[in-house]
């Protein structure tokens, strides 16, 4: 159980690809006492599978954390290669922020064992938060069909209403595993999509997550340090701050979702050209012409975040962690 989860925290299963913002996740799922941690899945994409469970158990002790299980799933995409998301992440995933080793151990079980056994053993329907690729969630939903029926939903980060970030028009969880994607869509279980439009907005302030890189706590020292993690946007550019708390937004979602525009809309992912990994949203007030005349194939209905008040996420991230005094230095 999380550290500061109440008796009526929502229990979740986080898949991650613990990168910089995994981790920021991470560290704010097992602060706020509304979030009950159950276990970890780990997948590749940001860094490869060792490194994304290292990663992982490291953050765990960042965390102060107590036993938590965390466990190795997908090394790859079903159908596609691994990439690297080095040139964001870095090689070892989390930026230049380089951890202590932990004595903390992966199960031996694989992550889609681990989520079945916590999803069969749960008192009450869990709540799947996916930060990654979501090949381990299509596994699971594949090899073990009977856990729809103790899961409350699938929140995601992924997607885009708008533009793509691992291309033109795809954001790059999505785009890395676009079959496993569109698998949860089509799974029957209610799904969130907090996109990549939402989480490019939220933002920490530089001169705050310098703040907390001089403080004297080390997890301050690793939020200012994450926070500062610093991409290279674009080639001749130079890298610049973006403080974004990221995959961490999603989970601001799962206990904060009045501070975001939601609306329940049709959502598929494109499979196949250019627009491979792209998560189309119709948004359209009226039927069109591909619905008159029954062109259009049925689509899976979604609740999608549309616009959020980065104000009110900024303050509920910082203080969730302790460290809301920051803002106001």
């Amino acid at each position: 159980m999380s550290p500061s989860a109440a008796p009526e925290a929502i229990p979740v299963i986080l898949d991650v690809d613990t990168g910089v913002d995994d981790a920021l996740a991470i560290l704010f799922a097992l602060a706020h006492p509304g979030i009950n941690v159950l276990g970890i899945s780990c997948v590749a994409g940001n860094a490869s599978l060792e490194r994304v469970v290292e990663n992982t158990l490291r953050i765990l002790d960042v965390a102060e954390a107590p036993y938590i299980p965390v466990a190795a799933g997908a090394r790859r995409p079903l159908l596609e290669p691994a990439r690297s998301a080095a040139h964001v992440h870095g090689e070892s995933g989390l930026g230049t922020l380089q951890l202590p080793p932990t004595d903390r151990q992966p199960e031996t079980i694989s992550s889609i064992e681990l989520m079945h056994r916590l999803i069969q053993a749960s008192p009450h329907p869990v709540t799947l938060v996916g930060l990654a690729p979501q090949t381990n969630l299509a596994l699971l939903l594949r090899q073990y069909p009977d856990v729809v029926n103790n899961i409350e939903r699938i929140v995601f980060m992924g997607g885009s209403t708008t533009v793509g970030n691992a291309t033109a028009v795809a954001e790059f969880n999505v785009w890395h595993d676009p079959e496993a994607a569109a698998i949860v869509l089509d799974s029957g279980v209610p799904t969130f999509m907090y996109g990549l439009d939402v989480f490019n907005q939220v933002s920490i302030p530089e001169y705050v997550a310098g703040a907390l890189v001089q403080s004297d706590s080390n997890l301050a020292q690793v939020v200012g340090r994450l926070l500062g993690n610093r991409i290279a946007l674009g080639s001749g550019r130079n890298a610049e701050y973006t403080g974004l708390i990221g995959d961490a937004g999603a989970l601001c979602a799962l206990v904060d979702p009045c501070a975001l525009t939601i609306e329940m809309l049709p959502l598929r992912v494109q499979l196949a050209g250019y627009g491979r990994g792209q998560t189309l949203v119709d948004k359209r007030i009226h039927p069109g012409e591909d619905i008159v005349h029954g062109l259009a194939p049925a689509w899976e209905a979604a609740e999608v975040a549309l616009d959020v008040d980065v104000d009110r996420y900024v303050r509920l991230f910082l203080n969730t962690l302790g460290l809301g005094s920051a803002l106001e230095q």
